[in-house]
């Protein structure tokens, strides 16, 4: 549905829930003014629970802007963000945000077992294996495939190996929302087909997945849904009906004037 607020996936998890239903993300005319820019402009849509959803849109299209938003990292400052009935620095527990591969600091070279371990540094000291944690570590690599790999060095890793262990420490974490951003950068074909399949078993788990890309090329079919952004939503859907020419070309066309109403402190309502 164009500016996909509600749509389905909302209305199915409003179904299942009740009235008030809290267990998905809803932004309504969200705007996000950063650096003197106009980043995001009346952003609305909305996410079920236990949904796998593609972030789809060009370079400096505001998808890393949104995750930090959700993620209460960013201010908002029009309109409204929900995470589970609640404000985004309200919900933090309850979201693992796993950001773009070059944000990250290679040169701190962790195992992939001590990585995962810090999904749990709320209820333990850093690096303090206990033996119940040690089993939720290694149970969580084993989850993703990478048991075997606990002991090698993050560093030393492939894209998709690294990914693989950052959705396990997001395991670990026992969020019911995953944001990752750009996590196919860096990750040849055959990993992240196997990276969708696991994200695919979490979500058919009840968790809510968004995955940030700028390229979905054929992993498209994968998702439950696509939210098409370009500074706003464009539109939202599963991938074979949401891509239609005019998205596209809203998403990667020239187009100056599709925001004329909005200006940096003026917002429409």
């Amino acid at each position: 549905m164009k500016n996909g607020f509600p749509n389905q996936n909302f209305i199915d998890c409003c179904l299942v829930c009740g009235p008030n239903c809290v267990c998905c993300i809803r932004a309504s005319g969200a705007c996000v003014e950063f650096d003197g820019n106009l980043v995001l402009d009346d952003v609305s849509f909305s996410v079920g629970r236990g949904v796998l959803s593609a972030l789809v849109g060009p370079n400096a299209g505001g998808k890393s802007t949104l995750f930090n938003a959700i993620a209460g990292i960013q201010e908002i400052v029009h309109g409204s963000i929900y995470v589970n009935g609640m404000s985004p620095k309200d919900s933090r527990g309850s979201i693992s945000y796993i950001p773009q591969r070059e944000n990250v600091n290679w040169r701190f070279s962790l195992t992939a077992e001590e990585v995962v371990n810090l999904g749990l540094v709320k209820n333990t000291s850093m690096f303090g294996f206990s033996k119940k944690n040690s089993k939720m570590v290694e149970s969580a690599l084993e989850r993703v495939n990478m048991l075997q790999d606990k002991n090698q060095l993050i560093s030393e890793m492939s894209g998709g190996q690294r990914q693989r262990v950052f959705i396990a420490r997001a395991l670990c974490q026992q969020a019911n929302i995953l944001l990752l951003d750009e996590a196919f950068s860096g990750v040849d074909v055959a990993s992240q087909f196997g990276l969708i399949d696991t994200l695919r078993d979490l979500k058919d788990e009840g968790k809510t997945i968004i995955i940030a890309t700028h390229d979905l090329n054929t992993l498209a079919d994968r998702f439950d849904e696509v939210i098409c952004l370009n500074r706003h939503v464009c539109a939202q859907g599963p991938p074979a009906t949401a891509f239609t020419p005019e998205v596209l070309e809203e998403l990667y066309g020239s187009h100056p004037g599709m925001f004329y109403e909005h200006s940096l402190g003026h917002h429409h309502d």
